[in-house]
């Protein structure tokens, strides 16, 4: 029996438990985009929400930055308070929770490194590891892509522009993952709840960043850290917080959404076997099959957005200080949009999704991200000559990325 609106409950768009065995709630969304595109969700005693669900919306709403801003509210949790927000004071407080003016003072402080000429720079070395990468696969038959190929591949690109050393990439992986996963049981120690894992998993990277700050402000490198430590803000330092809190969301976005589109992707190519035909004939269209790979994959799932003012929109009103959630992979099936929104095609042009947000907090490693995936494609089509999945597709615990944890997969490669 298909599904109504009346049917819809919070469960289908922001439980994690059902992301993790059932991955995205497609179904859900199309009748929400079809029918509610702005919907009220109520959380019992804590605040509720609205959900957004059109690309247009999720559009207009992100190029109005004052009237419907980040913070206070990052994301929307089912079962723990939001991860950026405590009583007790917020656990991080970085770009994804800024609102302008801060929010563009402190992007500019990073920004030089993301752009396309300076990540353009970097293609060589992103060739060379991903040739390692698979140079080692190819002694084998079976790997797990994740842990393999797209883990180590974007943790080591980062890891370097940071400065961190090679000894250290390790614990920055572990931290990745308790941070991104913290509502994952696989991440929590003991009894600990969400909040208590990202703290813990904070505190220990605080502390590491610390000490490596100190050390780029005596002797200054050519990496991030070192940019960080020594900016300033509005003419003084920049605060020790928010420079921790920027190297965390550097750490955890540079590493988690690329991997997870990364895997993702793949795991798209295997379950159409005509669009990787498509594209190993067709090398050209390497650059389009990463953005249709960005827009399937859809690593971030949803943000937030606070109203400042009331306002009406699909004749519903939403009030100052209601939360509205934005469903990233929601407006990138839109069939206002998309012709055939549920087909993986490596041709799609035009491909207008909003994989990488829109409007102010555009994501800022949105370059770094794409010259990542077009090198996994160059290099890995070409030599694979069979893939398949070996085991589950194994994915996080979250209603706030799409992580993947485990992609196990027997393969012939060249």
């Amino acid at each position: 029996m298909a599904l109504a609106v009346e049917d819809i409950t919070t469960d289908h768009v922001i439980d994690p438990d059902r992301y993790a065995t059932s991955g995205y709630p497609h179904e859900a969304w199309s009748v929400l985009r079809r029918e509610a595109p702005l919907h009220w969700f109520s959380l019992g005693q804590r605040p509720g929400f609205w959900a957004v669900t059109r690309r247009a919306d999720i559009v207009s709403l992100s190029k109005q930055p004052t009237r419907f801003i980040n913070a206070p509210r990052l994301a929307v949790f089912a079962d723990s308070p939001s991860p950026n927000s405590r009583s007790d004071g917020p656990l991080l407080n970085h770009l994804l929770n800024m609102d302008p003016p801060v929010h563009a003072t402190f992007r500019n402080v990073a920004s030089s490194w993301f752009t396309p000429r300076a990540i353009g720079r970097r293609r060589p070395e992103v060739e060379r590891i991903t040739r390692e990468l698979l140079d080692g696969l190819a002694k084998r038959d079976h790997a797990d892509f994740v842990m393999d190929v797209a883990a180590p591949l974007t943790l080591s690109v980062l890891a370097d522009m940071l400065g961190v050393p090679r000894e250290d990439w390790e614990r920055l992986f572990d931290w990745t993952n308790r941070v991104a996963g913290s509502a994952d049981p696989e991440f929590q120690e003991f009894e600990d709840t969400s909040v208590e894992t990202m703290k813990k998993a904070r505190d220990e990277m605080f502390g590491y960043f610390l000490d490596l700050v100190a050390q780029r402000r005596e002797q200054p490198r050519d990496d991030m850290t070192s940019v960080l430590a020594n900016s300033e803000i509005d003419g003084k330092p920049m605060p020790d917080f928010e420079l921790l809190s920027y190297l965390l969301l550097l750490v955890v976005a540079g590493n988690e959404t690329t991997r997870n589109a990364a895997s993702g992707g793949l795991l798209a190519l295997i379950e159409n076997p005509g669009a990787m035909e498509r594209l190993r004939g067709a090398p050209e269209l390497v650059n389009s099959a990463v953005e249709e790979t960005v827009r399937w994959t859809s690593p971030v799932i949803q943000f937030c957005r606070t109203a400042t003012e009331d306002a009406l929109i699909h004749g519903q009103q939403v009030r100052a200080g209601e939360s509205l959630c934005l469903f990233y992979g929601s407006a990138n099936r839109d069939e206002d949009v998309f012709e055939a929104p549920n087909e993986f095609r490596v041709d799609r042009k035009p491909n207008p999704h909003v994989g990488f947000g829109i409007g102010e907090h555009f994501c800022l490693g949105a370059n770094l991200a794409r010259l990542e995936l077009r090198v996994i494609y160059e290099q890995l089509i070409p030599r694979l000559q069979h893939v398949e999945l070996a085991g589950p597709f194994v994915r996080m615990r979250s209603s706030l990325l799409g992580g993947v944890k485990r992609m196990p997969i027997r393969y012939a490669l060249s």
